[in-house]
């Protein structure tokens, strides 16, 4: 149940899978490779964080390809009917009773086999987090009291090793669970990692309760990127109101996962729903698709306060292939009330 930006990204973006995306999108897929002036190289940069409120904002087409990447990019009524008849398509035929179960049963099998052929070489350490999420480590520590932070999926460290890298606090203490025993031992293994600052364990956070090493109301920060996505629909609202319960008052659940019709969505083949927006992918691991109502409803359900939700529509192209990719994210930050709510 680890952190899986990376993994979709490397998914959705493989040498293989551009045909049937030109298929569903049309005109907003592939379009002919223009010439490239020197100027469109120099100025290309890689993008390296997600985009907050502001971003590079695409404002004449003709410059689509002089940057990797493009952000709140809007899409048109075509597009989004293009994006719903592909989800309509791929998600007619859905996968039976039993081959549900083993898929949901298996999960930690699956991640296992993950890690055991990628290790950590797959996923690239989130350096953006800090961009995005300024609260997990502030510039000046100097007078804030000793604080704990908690990542749900923390893989093979690609969210927690940046923190302990980064981090001027002295007595930060950072937890990280995660299902697969593969990835918390080869996050063990890393030379960063720093066994007085940092604890981790297995544990499957769909679980009603959690055996974690801490009370109740003491994280001052829950992370989960790509996480909830991993998880079956019906245990999510379980896993927020257990993050609910291990916040501190005041404290922050921060958040980022995959939306509805991003391209890793729109390119699953039909015979890999298992639910509407949940699909199985080709490893056997799982990942669905939300939208910005359902998520705020169950973060509300549990009891927590908004103080920021993003979709996040980005724009990646590919120079050398002429290719458009349209890619959408939802960020939240969301917190715990200081004073308890009021029974009626």
């Amino acid at each position: 149940m680890s952190v899986r930006s990376a993994l979709s990204l490397a998914h959705v973006c493989s040498r293989t899978a551009t045909t049937c995306l030109s298929t569903m999108l049309g005109k907003y897929a592939l379009q002919g490779v223009r010439r490239f002036s020197s100027k469109t190289w120099e100025h290309t940069r890689q993008r390296k964080k997600p985009a907050g409120a502001g971003g590079r904002i695409l404002t004449d087409a003709r410059e689509v390809f002089e940057f990797n990447a493009w952000d709140h990019v809007q899409w048109d009524e075509e597009q989004e009917l293009a994006a719903q008849e592909a989800v309509a398509k791929n998600s007619s035929s859905k996968l039976n009773d039993d081959e549900r179960e083993r898929f949901q049963s298996e999960a930690p099998k699956f991640w296992d086999s993950f890690y055991g052929i990628h290790d950590n070489r797959f996923f690239k350490d989130r350096h953006w987090l800090f961009t995005e999420f300024p609260e997990l480590a502030p510039l000046d520590a100097s007078e804030q009291q000793p604080r704990s932070v908690f990542e749900i999926g923390c893989g093979v460290g690609n969210t927690i090793l940046p923190l302990l890298q980064y981090s001027v606090e002295p007595k930060l203490k950072v937890f990280g669970c995660d299902f697969s025993a593969r990835a918390i031992d080869i996050l063990r293994s890393q030379p960063q990692f720093d066994e007085k600052r940092c604890q981790v364990f297995v544990m499957d956070a769909t679980d009603e309760q959690w055996q974690v090493p801490f009370e109740e109301n003491s994280q001052d920060i829950i992370v989960m990127i790509f996480v909830l996505s991993a998880c079956q629909p019906k245990k999510m609202q379980q896993i927020l109101n257990n993050c609910y319960r291990y916040l501190r008052p005041g404290g922050l659940l921060l958040f980022r996962d995959y939306g509805r019709y991003d391209l890793a969505q729109l390119r699953f083949k039909s015979g890999k729903c298992l639910e509407d927006n949940f699909y199985v992918r080709g490893d056997g691991t799982m990942v669905y698709f939300f939208t910005e109502q359902e998520l705020r409803g169950m973060l509300i359900q549990a009891g927590l306060q908004e103080e920021q939700v993003i979709v996040d529509r980005r724009l990646q192209v590919n120079r050398g292939r002429g290719l458009k990719m349209y890619r959408v994210w939802i960020q939240a930050k969301f917190k715990k009330p200081l004073a308890a709510p009021s029974s009626t």
